[in-house]
């Protein structure tokens, strides 16, 4: 059958409508693929600005380590002033009182929460009605009078809880405010032994203001300080941060191929200048920081000594290397500006010592040894410089002698402290010797005797190198000892030496040609036992050479 233009067919119509959803679809298709295309490039903008801004945020957090150690030396200068006292003070800080709910009472039961309502007009004229209201009003009453005694019990106990609570309160406060009263008393105290010049109150009052120093973040804050009031001179310990503290990122960058952040290594010399420079800038900072924070004018000198605390690469031990050793006084400091002097420059016009290398741990001798700084000890007279040409020991003064002692010592090498006479405790030099391994602390004991020196005195020593915890030992004397010494004093970290070998090392170590020669009526000073088997001794110069080394610490 042939169908008519004009007529409608079904296989047409349904065929146009899948072309036209064929369409629709691939329409919808290709407008997905530009829709995920647009997606694609704003999430690939936004992860590139998300890199963008990581890169800025790294380069900004090393920019802000530089400017830091850039400016290490100028913010000290900025910030430096006394320490003030009354900011150590506290305020009493007292808790808020908490009642726990219990400070508004209960609300009281009323009758009429319980009384019955009235009866209507014909409730009146039912049998029985009058029993009923007063039964029913009887009940109400009895409801009332209990809920109403509970409610006087629980009154009375929540009045009680408060007064409790409250007398807890006020006694947990009064103890607060005599805490907070005492500790604000020792701070007035503090304040006045500071202004009064004690020792022990200056070195906590150093020790709080180099705490109070706001270093950069890295910065380690280990100090130690001893205040030496006969020198009116601070010495001080302070760690130094390691060369770790200079980034060794010179910038960040962002890399698109790899979507990868580069950074660029900082060249090795200029980590190198950069640390020596923050070295040197920490230590004008530190000076000037105490200088300006003495208000008592304490302080003449100040002697600062640098340290790191490392592991050495080389022994893979824990060392503390000396930097950065520097003496100046205030009035050499005060003569620069610290706010526009170069720092390693300045370093080199106050004579300090600096490491060459200190990113390798190279080490300097400290100008004053921290462990040589004790309040016993006293300025070292120069007796040999004032004795005459033949020199009589026996005819000098005690303080003499000691003094002699510690000059022979000194130049025999050793590191020298005389003790006051008062306060030595059982010494009257200390000497470090310097040398590695077997150097340390040395316990000095002079005794000028005519007679024998008795194994008492060199037990005495003994204990002594014990209690100072000193390395060795040595006991001097103008006359000599017997065998039950030297054989308490074998196998111990103990020197004994006699006016013999005395005599000897004076003449070696400084050209001086003594004598000892004690008046028939001599008495010693301090008399120890006599030994029987050693007969008193007369000494005279020696005929033949003795040891002349330094004394060096037993094995």
């Amino acid at each position: 059958m042939v169908v008519g233009r004009g007529r409608y067919n079904p296989y047409l119509e349904q065929e146009r409508l899948r072309a036209a959803a064929a369409r629709r679809q691939a329409a919808e298709i290709r407008a997905r693929e530009v829709q995920e295309r647009r997606n694609a490039r704003l999430r690939e903008q936004a992860h590139l600005q998300d890199r963008s801004r990581e890169v800025d945020e790294k380069n900004q957090e090393v920019a802000d380590e530089l400017h830091a150690l850039a400016n290490l030396l100028a913010d000290g200068v900025a910030s430096a002033r006394p320490l003030d006292f009354e900011s150590l003070k506290a305020e009493p800080k007292l808790p808020p009182f908490d009642p726990q709910g219990q400070a508004r009472a209960w609300p009281e039961p009323t009758w009429e929460q319980f009384q019955p309502k009235p009866s209507g007009f014909f409730a009146h004229l039912l049998p029985g009605a009058g029993d009923r209201v007063k039964a029913t009003t009887l009940a109400a009453r009895q409801t009332f009078e209990a809920k109403h005694t509970e409610w006087v019990g629980r009154e009375k106990a929540r009045q009680a809880w408060l007064i409790h609570a409250k007398g807890a309160y006020e006694a947990e406060c009064s103890r607060i405010k005599e805490e907070t009263a005492l500790l604000n008393a020792d701070v007035d105290a503090f304040s006045g032994a500071y202004k009064a010049g004690q020792v022990e109150a200056l070195n906590q009052y150093f020790e709080l203001v180099l705490e109070r120093d706001e270093l950069p973040d890295g910065f380690p804050t280990t100090v130690r300080l001893a205040y030496v009031k006969e020198s009116r001179q601070l010495v001080v310990e302070r760690q130094l941060p390691l060369v770790a503290v200079v980034p060794t990122v010179t910038a960040y960058r962002h890399v698109k191929a790899s979507d990868s952040i580069v950074a660029t290594t900082r060249p090795a010399l200029q980590i190198r200048e950069i640390y020596v420079s923050t070295v040197s800038q920490l230590a004008l900072r530190t000076l000037n920081l105490l200088f300006g924070a003495d208000a008592s004018g304490a302080v003449d000198s100040v002697v600062l000594n640098c340290f790191v605390d490392t592991i050495s690469p080389e022994t893979g031990q824990r060392v503390t290397p000396c930097l950065l050793t520097v003496r100046t006084t205030r009035d050499i400091l005060v003569a620069h500006d610290l706010r526009k002097v170069d720092p390693i420059a300045c370093l080199r016009h106050l004579n300090a010592e600096v490491s060459p290398k200190p990113h390798e741990l190279k080490a300097v001798r400290p100008i004053v040894n921290f462990n040589m700084v004790d309040p016993r000890f006293v300025e070292k007279p120069n007796i040999l410089g004032q004795l005459d040409q033949r020199p009589n020991l026996a005819v000098l003064t005690p303080t003499e002698f000691e003094g002699l002692i510690t000059n022979l010592f000194e130049k025999m090498g050793l590191e020298t402290r005389l003790t006051q006479a008062s306060r030595d405790g059982g010494v009257d030099c200390v000497a470090w010797d310097m040398r590695p391994i077997v150097g340390g602390k040395v316990i000095v004991q002079a005794k000028r005797y005519k007679h024998t020196v008795g194994v008492s005195a060199v037990r005495d020593l003994y204990g002594t190198v014990l209690n100072e915890g000193a390395a060795k030992g040595i006991l001097v004397t103008t006359s000599g000892y017997g065998t039950a010494s030297f054989q308490f004093a074998e196998n111990k970290p103990l020197q004994l030496i006699a006016g013999g070998e005395l005599l000897y090392l004076l003449d070696q170590h400084s050209g001086v040609k003594a004598k000892i020669e004690f008046p028939e009526e001599w008495t010693d000073p301090r008399p120890d036992l006599v030994e029987a088997d050693v007969p008193t001794i007369v000494v005279q110069p020696p005929a033949e050479r003795v040891s002349t080394e330094a004394p060096t610490t037993a094995s």
